[in-house]
């Protein structure tokens, strides 16, 4: 890693520049930006593509939000599309589309993203309207008339597919009545009272460049892409102050382990259901193990899980476990859908492959095939500008360090057995908390994480 200042006097376009890693030949170099006020900019080149991703990330999610505030992120990131001093909404999206490229947004529990994939030549005019999005939004009470019901829509539609809702109802019971067990969307009620002052105090207060990435990647130079940034939040006013970013956010207050069961009966065709419990933080040395062994025991047609559920029984058509992960905490779930009348059979099942799992832990053909998917999945997801985007615009955001792709495979290729057998016997025996969305009435399904 290297790093440069500049001089005293020299116009205050960079304050901070690093390499974060020098990659080959020139071919995936990743270079960090601290411009004033604490915005960063971070690069990687991919000179043999025609194409440029560009993200603003901002360190804000929905478990940031206080009860007054709940669904404010996601409400935002709909809010930003509508309109500011130079452009109307679609100005915002004509700028992108007219010269084929795309332009979006995601909400996330810790942050939220503003990205646009266009040409390599159209890096100017992607900048310049993203920045402008981010910094200057207009937030006009009849937009926000306007989105309360698309937002209002958005939830009904997430309601109607209960392979959705399952999983959120899973986090509101694994994390209790915390802002990170909370819908990302809010409810129907908070987005009704959710008022244009409260949605524009939140703005103001979060939408900072020290809380603020700007991450690029594709047929560029990091030089050009952060002066065209810098001139961007500049004629914004957005830039003034000590290149001091937020910290990565890196902890938090943390969640205890609980149990319990979330029933929503419904007349549905088919039972969903999610049984899990808590995990390790995303910064947690454990997590490589734990990606194996969400691998082994459901990660694929190949694991566990779906050999016994679905290939050997025909219990199921889909049936996978999953991890994720925060600052402070993170989760292990198994998510099944099946018929109704077989839900006691498929939990079963899940419950004796975790007790195996945790009894001998996973065959060395498992460790094997587990790592080889972990590995796999890393490199083919990053085949593309916006996954590589996403990869740096993320880890600096939310890690105190930039791992290369080909430090994360060595981490995976020296994960033991001994440390997955432990991982197991932490995460898989915690107190388990079930959701299960179907026609089951007061059905009691408390045995199942007994």
């Amino acid at each position: 890693m290297t790093t440069t200042k500049s001089a005293p006097g020299q116009k205050e376009r960079a304050l901070i520049e690093t390499t974060l890693h020098p990659g080959r030949e020139g071919v995936g170099t990743v270079k960090r930006t601290i411009l004033p006020g604490g915005l960063r900019v971070v690069t990687e080149t991919m000179p043999t593509v025609r194409s440029v991703a560009v993200g603003m990330w901002v360190g804000i999610g929905s478990r940031d939000e206080a009860p007054e505030h709940m669904g404010a992120t996601h409400f935002l990131e709909h809010l930003l599309f509508k309109g500011t001093p130079s452009r109307d909404a679609m100005e915002i999206s004509a700028s992108i589309e007219g010269i084929g490229g795309e332009i979006n947004a995601f909400t996330a529990k810790e942050y939220t993203c503003y990205y646009a994939r266009v040409l390599d030549e159209d890096l100017p005019v992607a900048v310049d309207v993203l920045a402008d999005v981010v910094t200057s939004s207009l937030i006009d009470l009849d937009d926000v008339d306007a989105e309360r019901g698309v937002i209002l829509e958005e939830i009904a539609m997430h309601d109607d597919d209960p392979s959705d809702v399952v999983h959120e109802q899973f986090s509101a019971e694994l994390y209790g009545d915390s802002p990170i067990g909370r819908p990302i969307l809010g409810t129907v009620e908070s987005i009704n009272t959710l008022q244009r002052d409260r949605i524009l105090e939140y703005y103001r207060r979060y939408y900072l460049p020290s809380r603020t990435v700007v991450s690029v990647a594709g047929n560029i130079r990091h030089e050009q892409v952060v002066e065209l940034v810098a001139k961007a939040y500049g004629r914004a006013g957005a830039l003034g102050g000590p290149a001091e970013a937020v910290p990565p956010r890196i902890e938090g207050p943390g969640v205890a382990p609980r149990s319990g069961v979330r029933v929503l009966d419904r007349p549905t065709e088919q039972a969903n259901l999610v049984l899990g419990t808590t995990a390790m933080s995303r910064t947690d040395d454990r997590r490589f193990a734990l990606g194996v062994l969400n691998a082994a025991l459901g990660g694929g047609m190949s694991s566990r899980l779906f050999q016994e559920i679905r290939e050997k029984r025909g219990l199921a058509y889909s049936a996978y476990s999953y991890t994720s992960a925060y600052a402070d905490t993170g989760q292990f779930g198994i998510y099944v859908g099946c018929l109704p009348s077989k839900i006691d059979e498929v939990l079963k099942i899940c419950r004796d492959e975790v007790a195996r799992v945790v009894d001998q832990g996973i065959s060395d053909e498992e460790l094997v095939r587990g790592k080889g998917q972990m590995r796999g999945g890393l490199v083919l997801g990053l085949e593309d500008t916006g996954s590589r985007m996403s990869r740096i615009g993320k880890n600096e955001l939310v890690y105190d360090e930039l791992l290369s792709v080909d430090d994360v495979l060595a981490r995976i290729d020296e994960v033991t057995p001994d440390e997955i057998l432990a991982v197991a016997r932490d995460v898989l025996k915690r107190p388990l908390t079930l959701a299960v969305i179907g026609p089951y009435g007061d059905k009691d399904f408390s045995s199942a994480i007994s």
